[in-house]
């Protein structure tokens, strides 16, 4: 019995030992092959390849998130046109970015401004690159822009900031791919994930495709005033896939400093849009006598209003919009001195839908500042 035991306990030491070899050997393997491709086909004039493969990397962000809406229509003969205007405040965010020559994760906390985070993944080679951001983030104080016959002209100004019991929901998938025609000489992960090192300056034409998803989601109770003046439209979705050709440079005024510019100008042959309806009991409340009762405190009249207000789903529908034009651009300036090196680069993103009276845009910047190590 001891003898076998003792086989025993050596076998499974041998499995374990052979199982970590074989993982360890595994990832040698996929090292190497992740060395060799981020310097397969350049020129070493031109790029270079860190001896240390590893880059951890602090980031912090500050992000604007805008969203505008735009609908016309006519309630009781009378026209109008609502325009809500969603702007976040300027959101600062701070985490942390990790990465295998160019192939990495990272994930941002919000530390003030919107509530929100970040998700970022990245993966760049020496001709190509594929990246994603999500971003989930609630307002409940937006701007809100009303002209209408229905508000008297000396309560317009009412109608600036409004502030929401429920707010607006917004999240937004982000996720682009490109090929660089000038691979050879161009580094982008050299301006952006800095897992190469751009010696000397150069440009290259760049093909490219996005997919972005957002969505807009205010249909709560206490907001049926605002479904109401958005004809009954109460949460939005939005997929839009977009080709494009542009043209980033790669600038080295000194050893060590990199300045890169990007423009793309992007054609949305993809344009699908989900309108959730709601109906409202605004209407009823508005002709109950209570609402235009000049003796009721604002205090008394929003506990009124808003603890009555009701909403109800009344279905979705489904459009597609037209062919529209959108853009990406960038711009980001990295330092290296020896290991270590220092980022800031920033983004900014434009989106648009339409379908018949109703149309809008979400415009989306961030600027990064990082500082990272090579190991």
């Amino acid at each position: 019995m001891k003898k076998t035991l003792v086989i025993l306990i050596a076998l499974l030491t041998c499995g374990h030992v052979s199982a970590q070899n074989g993982v360890r050997g595994l990832l040698k393997k996929l090292g190497t092959k992740l060395d060799s491709m981020a310097v397969k086909g350049v020129d070493r004039r031109y790029i270079d390849a860190p001896e240390k493969p590893w880059q951890i990397i602090v980031r912090g962000n500050m992000n604007q998130s805008t969203v505008s809406m735009n609908t016309e229509g006519v309630i009781d003969g009378l026209s109008y046109s609502a325009k809500p205007h969603l702007e976040t405040r300027p959101s600062r965010y701070v985490g942390l970015w990790a990465g295998y020559r160019g192939y990495g994760v990272g994930y941002t906390i919000n530390v003030g401004g919107d509530k929100g985070s970040y998700f970022t993944a990245g993966a760049t080679g020496g001709s190509y690159g594929i990246n994603l951001r999500i971003h989930s983030f609630e307002e409940d104080s937006p701007d809100f822009n009303l002209n209408s016959d229905l508000v008297p002209e000396e309560n317009k100004d009412d109608w600036g900031e409004v502030h929401l019991s429920d707010p607006i929901k917004v999240r937004t998938v982000i996720a682009d791919a490109y090929y660089l025609f000038n691979g050879k000489r161009f580094s982008y992960s050299a301006a952006y994930d800095q897992s190469l090192i751009q010696k000397r300056s150069a440009g290259s034409l760049m093909a490219g495709a996005m997919y972005y998803y957002g969505r807009i989601d205010y249909a709560a109770p206490t907001n049926a005033d605002l479904i109401y003046l958005m004809q009954g439209l109460g949460r939005i979705k939005l997929w839009q896939g977009s080709i494009g050709v542009g043209y980033a440079y790669n600038w080295v005024p000194v050893r060590g400093l990199l300045v890169n510019a990007m423009v793309m100008p992007m054609l949305t042959v993809v344009n699908r849009l989900k309108a959730y309806g709601y109906s409202t009991n605004v209407e009823e409340l508005m002709e109950d006598p209570k609402f235009w009762d000049p003796e009721t405190t604002d205090d008394e009249w929003d506990k009124w209003f808003y603890g009555n207000l009701r909403i109800a789903p009344m279905g979705d529908m489904s459009f597609n919009s037209g062919i529209t034009v959108n853009f990406d651009a960038r711009l980001s300036v990295t330092y290296n001195f020896g290991r270590y090196f220092v980022n800031a680069y920033g983004q900014f993103n434009n989106m648009r839908y339409t379908h018949d009276s109703s149309h809008g845009h979400l415009n989306d910047w961030f600027v990064n500042a990082s500082i990272g190590v090579r190991l």
